[in-house]
C-alpha cells in the first residue's frame, strides 16, 4: 500500500477513535500530529512539536480573538438582553410575521455583541421565548427564527469562528469581516422574509395585531439599543475604513463595552472578573486548539498528504463547483458531529490546498465554510442551537428540529446565492481595498 493511503487511514482512524473515546479535540489533534510523525517521517518530532506550539501561540493575528470575546462577555452581562424585546418589538409589530422579527433582529444584534451562535441562541431565546408564549405565538415558529437567526453570530463580524479561518488560512481578518458583512444582512432578509411568507400563508395561526406605537414611543424604548448599536458600527467601521486593524478595533470596543456597562448600570466587581474569566478560558480553549492544530498541520504536510490530495481531486478534473458540492456534502456530514471550531482546524490542512489547486478565492471560501458551518448549527445529533432551543423551550429534540429544518434550506439558498454571485462576498473587501 502506497504510504500517503496508509498515512491518510492511520489519520482518520486515530483521529475518530480519539474524538470518540471523549479525548479533548486539541489533544487529539496533537496526539495524531505526535504519531504521524513518527510513523511516517524521520523529522525531529519533539523539536518541530515544541516550535509549532510556540509560533501559533503568539501570532499578532490572534490578539484580537480574547478581546473580541471580553467585549461580549462585558455586553452580555450587561442589561442589554433585557431591553432587547422591548426596543425591537415596536418596529416591526405592523410587518407580516409582527414579533416572530424581533428574533431575527435581536440575534443580529447580539451577533455583533457575542460573535458566537450558542450564546446568541440562548440570549435571545431566553427573553422571546416566554414573550412571544405569552402573546399565544405559533412555538414552531419561534423555535424556528431562533435556530436560524442564532446562526447569524457566526457570520457577522466580529465573529470568532472567522479569526479562527483566518489565522488557519492566512487570510486578512479585517477582509473576512468586512466580507461578512452582505452576507450577514442578506441572511437576516432571506430569514425576515421566508418568516413574513410563512405568516401570510398561516394568518390563522398568528395572534392578533398589537396597537399601533407611536414614532417618539418607539424611539424611547429603543434608546438602551441605540449605544450598542454605535459601538458596533464603530468597530465595524474603523476596519473598514482602515482607521483600526482588528486589534486595535477590538480595544476599541472592549472600552466602549465597559464604558455602556458603567453607565447602564450593568458594571460590578463581580461582573466584570467574571466577563474576564470567562473570556480567558474560551481564548485559551480556542487557541489550545488552534496550536494543536498547526502541529496536525506540519505533520500532515511532512507526509505529503496535502499535495497528493490535491493532485487526485486536480486527476478526477472535477469543476469548481463540482468541488465546493462535495466539499459542502463532506462539512456538513463533520457538522453533525463536531462545532465549527474543530471541524475548521480538522480540515484546513487537507480542504486548503485543494482550493487553491481549484483557482478558488480563499477570502470568498471562508464565508463558504462558514455559512456551512452556520447550517451545522442546525443539523442533528451534535447540533448545538438545537440543544440549547431544546433546553429553553422544553421540546424534544425531534420537535425542535422540524422547526429548525426550514431556516437550514435558508441557509443552503443564502450558500447557492454567494456561489452564484460571488460580489456579494468579495464587493465590499475589494472597496476597502480600492
Amino acid at each position: 500500500m502506497d504510504t500517503t493511503v496508509l498515512a491518510s487511514l492511520v489519520l482518520a482512524g486515530s483521529l475518530l477513535l480519539l474524538l470518540a473515546s471523549g479525548v479533548w479535540v486539541a489533544l487529539s489533534l496533537l496526539t495524531v500530529g505526535m504519531v504521524m510523525m513518527g510513523l511516517f517521517t524521520t523529522a525531529p518530532m519533539g523539536s518541530l512539536i515544541a516550535s509549532t506550539l510556540w509560533d501559533s501561540s503568539w501570532g499578532w493575528a490572534l490578539t484580537s480573538l480574547p478581546l473580541f470575546i471580553w467585549m461580549g462577555e462585558i455586553l452580555f452581562r450587561s442589561k442589554l438582553s433585557g431591553d432587547m424585546f422591548q426596543g425591537l418589538a415596536p418596529w416591526v409589530s405592523r410587518l407580516p410575521g409582527r414579533l416572530l422579527h424581533v428574533n431575527v433582529l435581536g440575534c443580529g444584534i447580539m451577533a455583533a455583541v457575542a460573535g458566537s451562535s450558542a450564546v446568541t441562541c440562548a440570549t435571545i431565546g431566553r427573553i422571546s421565548v416566554p414573550e412571544l408564549e405569552k402573546r399565544k405565538y405559533p412555538l414552531n415558529m419561534t423555535i424556528g427564527t431562533l435556530a436560524g437567526s442564532g446562526t447569524l453570530g457566526l457570520l457577522i463580524p466580529p465573529s470568532i469562528i472567522m479569526i479562527v479561518y483566518g489565522v488557519t488560512a492566512e487570510v486578512s481578518i479585517a477582509r473576512l469581516f468586512i466580507a461578512g458583512v452582505l452576507p450577514g444582512l442578506l441572511l437576516m432578509a432571506l430569514f425576515m422574509g421566508y418568516t413574513a411568507i410563512w405568516s401570510l400563508l398561516n394568518p390563522d395561526k398568528m395572534p392578533p395585531a398589537e396597537p399601533p406605537v407611536p414614532f417618539l414611543e418607539k424611539v424611547y424604548r429603543s434608546r438602551r439599543l441605540i449605544p450598542v448599536a454605535l459601538l458596533i458600527a464603530s468597530v465595524v467601521g474603523s476596519i473598514y475604513g482602515g482607521i483600526a486593524t482588528p486589534t486595535e478595533a477590538a480595544t476599541i470596543g472592549v472600552i466602549g463595552a465597559l464604558i455602556l456597562a458603567a453607565v447602564g448600570g450593568g458594571l460590578t466587581r463581580a461582573s466584570f472578573m467574571d466577563g474576564l474569566m470567562a473570556a480567558m478560558r474560551t481564548s485559551c480553549m480556542i487557541s489550545f486548539i488552534i496550536a494543536c492544530a498547526a502541529c496536525l498541520t506540519i505533520a500532515v504536510a511532512f507526509v505529503d498528504i496535502p499535495r497528493s490530495l490535491a493532485s487526485w481531486v486536480e486527476a478526477m478534473h472535477l469543476s469548481p463547483y463540482a468541488l465546493l458540492a462535495v466539499l459542502a456534502v463532506f462539512m456538513l456530514i463533520l457538522g453533525c458531529f463536531l462545532e465549527g471550531i474543530s471541524i475548521i482546524v480538522l480540515t484546513s490542512s487537507v480542504m486548503l490546498p485543494m482550493v487553491q489547486a481549484a483557482g478558488i478565492d480563499l477570502l470568498w471560501f471562508g464565508i463558504f465554510v462558514v455559512v456551512l458551518i452556520e447550517a451545522a448549527q442546525i443539523t442533528p445529533p451534535v447540533g448545538f442551537n438545537l440543544f440549547v432551543l431544546q433546553s429553553i423551550t422544553g421540546k424534544d429534540i425531534l420537535a425542535v428540529t422540524r422547526a429548525a429544518i426550514p431556516y437550514f434550506f435558508v441557509l443552503m439558498l443564502l450558500l447557492v446565492l454567494i456561489t452564484l454571485f460571488p460580489q456579494i462576498v468579495t464587493g465590499l473587501p475589494k472597496m476597502m481595498a480600492g
